[in-house]
């Protein structure tokens, strides 16, 4: 092993320290040779000794365009070949090149050097340079197919390319016939196209590549057909885990070559190891996956192509159902002493799983029958305190309808003292733009806890601003955007801390709002966001929006009601149209920055399914301005006919035949007259949910031209047939009977209202002699008390006047009162004060009239004077 070693170290030091200065004086004259491929051929290499004495020497074959030799031969080791030569390249005599199996890429110039050891470095250059010709008949690299299927109008590419020594020429030929190039034909050099193809492009195509070695021939034959077309899609189907599934996708095409691609969410399946190895497609294009397994889950996609036109796809999903699994055991978990803390079993069902069963210390465990202990919806136990006494080894099995897959491996629960905050920073900071705050945050802990600052908003610290140092955070350069709450994150593996601090700003006006998102509907759009700092004051908010792309450079505002909402919606919008919205916050200072712009697309309304009109705000419906009508319109309305009632006339229409577009509403549109002294077209309408309209305007012995037109929300269908109507009664007699009976009717009405009137006059004398007698009474029966103490003459206890709650006569009293008080006294004068004191008993009252006391009996509905 030591002597190859040396000999290759001192083919090295030749090489890189004396690769020119070798050798004697000879320089022959460059050397060309020719061969064919595949045969064999030797490039000769002479040389002479140094004065004719033979040495030990290395020979050296270099390419051109080759970094390392191909070739290195020294006496008494193995020859050295480069890659490409292993195993035709050998020594012929002294220094010779024995090259066989001669191929095209061999084509260039090579050197012979030779390297003689030994030597002083002085002595002149020995070798040559020696030019292999390669010649080799045409063969082609890319031929065009042997059948294209084509459409007429189409794009035609036939791909011809050849090689070979000398280089060849292409001739395409049609029919046997020279192809020359056109204004719809171009022969390239590795390409014939066609463009708009005609029929008279069809035939038979020949490429013909020739040079003087040879010529080679390919055919294609171009015919008009067309593109596969998927007859049998796939259908969703649910499996259990093992069992076996399949996918139809059947396609019928000419030419009938169809080939099938199935797509895995998208992924061609063939490119998914873990799923391509149980999956075969079948000759029809039938997918069929055994076993199948839980991961197989997703949308499954046929691609169907024949080379004709553009492939066409369908897609169905499969849903493979298993027992519930444990899919991750942690062998420690830890739990936080005197807080709240999580043991996790990590779950995956399908269907999701329906209960879980745990056992703590080889013992069942019972979450629901413990206080404290919670089981959660992903399948975790919460202990809401922890104490010493939840330490344990815990196990759980999940269950769904189909089983359990096993029990979880065991879980070793640690209860450990929790991480401590030593220093929190302050609950709120006030700062200025362009000044420095400092918010400092220390914690200890058994593991030791990392310290971290985020903002509670999701959002980013200031990188280039933003420093934290020993857990404290410092905010250099303050800016507006700054304002926020900043939260100190104190975390090891026992528990995870979390502590606050409000950063305010000082400002003028408010600071932009932040997350801003956008629901749409086809007519709607309602814009939600997160309010900002508000600068100190009560903000409002302003929305901003405009359609995108349609040249509208103006943007829309409205303000949002009620006051400080942060979700709105917008009405009145156009379906399948993409808005960009802003949202501006203002308070009394003026208004903030905005927030980012956010742009969303309405939906695209689908008429073919039922939808109901769009409502506004109040839930009110409406009928939309559509600017772009899309998709399908009803048809026209059929069988219009107008019938005489007694309200007036109705018109009365079948709805459109075609029941796949649903209508929203209708107009009628009419005109008056007949011919060309017809008037303009007018309207009735939007009639919505009827298929009829009453009209009471019609003039006996006009003529109408009515037709009527249904709608959809996207536009106006086809109008039915023109219906000509006379409305009947221009004539005297019908006037006559007309007023005749017009006359009777009004008698009858009048007589019952004189009826009526009547009645009415006889009820209210009645009840007036009822209250004039009643008052009369009231007077007689008034009884005496002593006004002077303010006691009753009756027995009982009396009440001190200074306790009566005064008011003035109530209007519900005051008519009575007024009466009896005339009746006494005279018409009181307008400076007369009447002034109700009231006992705290219902029944009995005091009435002051002038400063005089006088007393009477309430009951539940008026005053009665009591004597």
């Amino acid at each position: 092993m030591i002597k190859p070693f040396t000999h290759w170290i001192t083919l090295i030091i030749v090489y890189f320290i004396f690769p020119e200065k070798t050798g004697s004086t000879s320089q022959p004259e460059p050397e060309r040779v020719t061969a064919n491929v595949g045969e064999n051929v030797i490039l000769n290499c002479a040389f002479d000794y140094p004065e004719g004495i033979p040495v030990s020497y290395v020979i050296q074959w270099q390419k051109l365009g080759i970094d390392l030799p191909i070739y290195i031969w020294y006496d008494g080791y193995p020859p050295h070949t480069g890659t490409g030569y292993e195993g035709r390249a050998s020594l012929s005599g002294q220094a010779s090149l024995n090259l066989t199996k001669v191929n095209e890429e061999d084509q260039g110039w090579y050197e012979c050097k030779v390297f003689f050891l030994n030597r002083p470095p002085t002595l002149p250059k020995n070798g040559s340079w020696v030019h292999l010709d390669v010649h080799a008949p045409p063969h082609f690299k890319v031929k065009p197919p042997d059948v294209v299927y084509v459409k007429v109008g189409e794009f035609l590419s036939l791909p011809c390319e050849a090689a070979g020594t000398p280089a060849p020429t292409l001739i395409w030929y049609k029919d046997n016939s020279p192809l020359e190039a056109s204004s719809s034909i171009e022969i390239l050099a590795n390409e014939l196209r066609i463009s708009s193809l005609k029929q008279s492009d069809i035939g038979d195509y020949l490429c013909m590549a020739r040079n003087r070695e040879g010529s080679v021939t390919t055919t294609a034959k171009v015919i008009v057909a067309g593109s596969a077309v998927i007859t049998v899609p796939p259908r969703n189907l649910t499996k259990l885990e093992g069992d076996k599934a399949e996918f139809t996708c059947e396609a019928k095409a000419l030419p009938s070559n169809v080939t099938y691609q199935w797509f895995h969410n998208n992924v061609d399946i063939s490119e998914l190891s873990w799923l391509d190895t149980r999956t075969i497609i079948k000759r029809d294009g039938t997918l069929l996956i055994n076993p199948t397994s839980a991961e197989d889950s997703g949308q499954y996609t046929c691609k169907v192509f024949n080379g004709i036109g553009s492939p066409e796809t369908a897609f169905a999903y499969l849903t493979v159902e298993y027992p519930a699994r444990v899919t991750y055991s942690p062998t420690i978990q830890y739990l936080p002493l005197g807080l709240s803390g999580i043991v996790r079993c990590f779950v995956q069902a399908n269907p999701p799983f329906q209960f879980i069963t745990w056992t703590k210390d080889r013992r069942p465990f019972e979450p629901n029958n413990l206080p404290g202990v919670v089981s959660l919806n992903n399948g975790s136990l919460l202990f809401q305190r922890v104490t010493n006494e939840h330490q344990g080894r815990y196990r759980c099995t999940p269950y769904n309808i189909h089983g359990t897959a096993g029990t979880s491996n065991v879980m070793e629960v640690l209860v450990r003292e929790p991480p401590l905050f030593t220093l929190k920073p302050k609950e709120a900071y006030q700062q200025s733009v362009n000044s420095e705050v400092k918010m400092p945050c220390e914690g200890v802990g058994q593991p030791k806890p990392t310290i971290s600052w985020r903002k509670a908003d999701g959002s980013k610290l200031p990188k280039e601003r933003a420093f934290i140092r020993g857990g404290n955070l410092t905010l250099k350069s303050i800016k507006k955007e700054d304002h926020g709450r900043y939260e100190c994150v104190l975390e090891n593996e026992i528990a995870t801390l979390v502590t606050s601090s409000l950063l305010n700003v000082d400002s003028t006006t408010p600071h932009a709002p932040t997350n801003v998102s956008v629901n749409t509907s086809a007519f709607a759009a309602t814009i939600t966001w997160q309010p900002s700092y508000d600068g100190g004051y009560e903000q409002t908010y302003v929305i901003w929006y405009r359609m995108v792309d349609t040249g509208d450079t103006n943007w829309k505002t409205i303000r949002v009601y009620p006051e400080g909402s942060t979700t709105f919606t917008l009405y009145y919008l156009q379906p399948d149209t993409e808005y960009e919205f802003q949202v501006y916050s203002r308070n009394i200072l003026g208004e903030g920055l905005p927030s980012l712009v956010v742009k969303a697309k309405t939906k695209v309304l689908d008429v073919t399914n039922s939808q109901g009109m769009p409502t506004d705000g109040y839930g009110s419906t409406y009928i939309p301005s559509v600017f772009k009508s899309t998709g399908p319109k009803p048809g026209p309305p059929r069988n219009v006919t107008v019938t005489r009632v007694a309200q007036g006339h109705a018109i009365s229409w079948l709805s459109p035949a075609n029941k796949t577009v649903p209508v929203a509403y209708y107009y009628i549109e009419y005109k008056i007259g007949s011919g060309s002294g017809a008037g303009a077209w007018k309207i009735w309408g939007p009639i919505a949910k009827e298929t009829s309209y009453l009209v009471k305007t019609f003039k006996p012995g006009d003529v109408y031209t009515i037709r009527v037109f249904a709608h959809s929300i996207l536009g106006a269908g086809q109008p039915s047939e023109e219906i000509r109507y006379e409305v009947p009664g221009g004539n005297f007699r019908h006037s006559k009977d007309k007023a005749i009976a017009a006359g009777v009717v009004g008698g009858i009405l009048f007589f019952i209202a004189a009826i009526v009137l009547s009645v009415c006059t006889v009820k209210i004398c009645n009840e007036r002699k009822r209250r004039k007698a009643e008052k009369a009474y009231l007077m007689v029966t008034c009884p005496i008390m002593n006004v002077a103490n303010g006691q009753s003459s009756q027995a009982g206890s009396p009440m001190p006047l200074k306790s009566y709650e005064e008011s003035r006569v109530p209007s519900l009293v005051n008519s009575s009162i007024s009466a009896i008080l005339q009746k006494n006294f005279g018409n009181p004068s307008s400076s007369s004060e009447i002034v109700l004191q009231r006992f705290s008993t219902p029944t009995t009252a005091t009435l002051s009239f002038n400063g005089l006391p006088y007393y009477f009996g309430l009951n539940s509905s008026k005053p009665k004077i009591i004597v």
